[in-house]
């Protein structure tokens, strides 16, 4: 058996889980998610815990397990505390604005970049070049955190680009007469 479906979540209160066939619902303060169940997983809820099993002896149906047991512990994480990402725009010029439920990015092209977030993301900015992202759903998160990375990515000679939750980024030499 994996090694992280041998722990149980335990349901902080305020959240309830909904186990529906395949399907699982989890709710708290901060939103309902919802998430598809491997048939090669078992999900059982008793009381205030959760426990993961795999129902074949698969490599493939273990490893599955303790997959679920993690997005699961995310879904419960995300309804209760939620999830943020610093992003971080370094370089001459570079700037930050949001507009409504877009966001306005001065990256040192010819034009302005708009990126428009999806529902249950919201942005907000502390300086002209730094941007925190907030969601309760982790994947939605870290999807358009890497989204917004790609239209700059970091370069290793002057070290211009966007940088996600203080990424760090080897330096090189420049070339040498």
């Amino acid at each position: 058996m994996s090694r992280i479906a041998k722990n149980p979540i335990e349901v902080p209160n305020g959240v309830s889980i909904v186990l529906s066939g395949q399907m699982i619902s989890v709710s708290g303060s901060r939103g309902t998610l919802e998430m598809d169940l491997s048939p090669e997983v078992e999900v059982r809820q008793t009381d205030a815990l959760l426990t993961f099993a795999a129902r074949t002896k698969t490599k493939f149906s273990n490893a599955m397990s303790g997959t679920t047991r993690a997005l699961i512990y995310n879904m419960v994480v995300g309804v209760t505390q939620g999830f943020e990402k610093k992003i971080e725009l370094i370089g001459v010029g570079y700037r930050v604005q949001i507009q409504g439920d877009s966001i306005n990015l001065s990256l040192g092209f010819s034009h302005p970049v708009l990126y428009q977030l999806p529902e249950g993301v919201t942005a907000e900015t502390l300086s002209q070049t730094e941007l925190v992202l907030r969601s309760s759903n982790k994947q939605k998160l870290g999807q358009v955190a890497a989204e917004i990375r790609s239209f700059r990515p970091p370069e290793p000679y002057k070290g211009k680009g966007i940088r996600v939750d203080g990424e760090r980024i080897r330096r090189k030499e420049a070339k040498k007469k």
